[in-house]
């Protein structure tokens, strides 16, 4: 992401009037424009408008306009698997072509610019997505294949989301006497399967490669790339295949990227990456909830009083929330969450906001969106007060 005609890069502390205006320059971007962008913020940008034209004589012409749209906000639509974003709300800004009060539905596209103004401010989170927004040091994302024979996932993980590039199915031969034709088989699936990670995945700056399965498929998989790129005398093949990272995956479905991430073989590969933190920290988060020793909580009012109490804070205390959380219709929920991220802060302790398009961030959904982990431990969280629970976390129980 880029900012609009800006040299001098972004005072965060002075976001003016003026909005921010931004230009995504690769798909990711739509992502983090997807998170910016907030129901009753207002968005500007280009749009295509079907215009109807009456002549005197009753007869009518459409034609299509290029204009820039000024809208309010009401609903956004992400879709992941194409990188699109559509920002659906009402004209407040008129021109020749369009009405006050009109509905119209931005798409927002790579290279063309777009400013959004926040009607309520830019709190700290909204600024945190931004800075994560316009770092230019997007390269390092791992390209992973999940695979079992027959079956194979080709992935993208980034520091923020896992994309599912393409899906890849052949059919092998099962039965014993047919061993040659098997073996023909998984060639053909292991040529498939290469042709398509070549296409789906940008090998021409280094990145990591995992490559897992259950049984030897992707160790085999590994050495037919190999082989390949000797016949070829192919040295970006022979690269991707020297530096590959092979673990074992308990089948070769998207599921088992979890269990991927937590190998020992991939934490030290890839220990300081954003989604490696991730994971060792929702391991951690388990691995106190089994224990019942009052450590660690999850659910809105629970993590709510403890941090309140400050028992989230330094020496230890680490608060886990997932962004689709801001994203919630009712401002005063999403002032509450960011609430809780300051005062973590302010105590010293860390405040880690969790994808929900990523594994951990899954993880994190099943619990409600939002845990914690405590300096010192706190045994009653989970009794209701007198005035009734909250939302998000009435009837919270702890994780056996």
């Amino acid at each position: 992401m880029q900012l609009v005609k800006s040299k001098a890069g972004l005072n965060l502390d002075a976001l003016d009037e003026e909005g921010v205006g931004l230009i995504p320059i690769d798909p990711e971007d739509m992502w983090h424009a997807n998170n910016l962008i907030s129901v009753d913020d207002v968005v500007r940008a280009h749009a295509v408008r079907k215009v109807v034209n009456e002549t005197k004589t009753g007869s009518t012409s459409s034609e299509r306009v290029h204009t820039d749209l000024t809208i309010r906000v009401t609903s956004t639509f992400f879709d992941p698997a194409a990188s699109a974003l559509h920002v659906s709300g009402t004209v407040i800004a008129e021109n020749a072509w369009v009405s006050l009060g009109q509905y119209h539905t931005l798409d927002l596209e790579l290279h063309r610019p777009f400013r959004i103004w926040k009607k309520y401010g830019w709190d700290s989170v909204a600024k945190e997505t931004l800075q994560d927004a316009l770092k230019q040091d997007k390269e390092g994302a791992v390209a992973a294949v999940v695979m079992q024979e027959g079956i194979a996932n080709i992935c993208i993980i980034t520091e923020y989301r896992t994309v599912l590039k393409q899906r890849v199915e052949s059919s092998i031969p099962k039965k014993r006497s047919a061993s040659s034709d098997q073996d023909s088989g998984m060639r053909r699936f292991y040529e498939k399967t290469m042709s398509t990670l070549l296409r789906s995945v940008d090998f021409s700056k280094p990145r990591p490669l995992l490559l897992a399965s259950p049984g030897f498929v992707a160790h085999d998989f590994k050495k037919y790339i190999s082989d390949e790129g000797v016949r070829r005398a192919d040295k970006s093949l022979q690269a991707i295949a020297r530096e590959a990272t092979v673990v074992h995956s308990s089948s070769g479905h998207l599921h088992s990227l979890n269990e991927i991430l937590k190998s020992q073989e991939v934490l030290a590969t890839m220990k300081d990456m954003k989604f490696s933190k991730e994971t060792r920290a929702m391991d951690d988060l388990f691995d106190k909830l089994r224990r019942d020793d009052g450590r660690a909580w999850y659910g809105t009012a629970p993590v709510e009083k403890a941090v309140m109490e400050g028992a989230v804070g330094r020496g230890g205390g680490v608060l886990l929330i997932n962004n689709s959380l801001f994203r919630s219709n009712d401002i005063a929920t999403r002032k509450r969450y960011v609430a809780m991220v300051d005062r973590v802060k302010e105590d010293g302790g860390e405040a880690r906001i969790l994808s929900s398009d990523h594994e951990s961030g899954e993880r994190l959904d099943a619990l409600g969106g939002i845990a914690c982990t405590l300096t010192y431990p706190i045994l009653d969280l989970d009794e209701s007060d007198d005035e009734g629970g909250d939302e998000g976390g009435d009837g919270e129980e702890m994780v056996i």
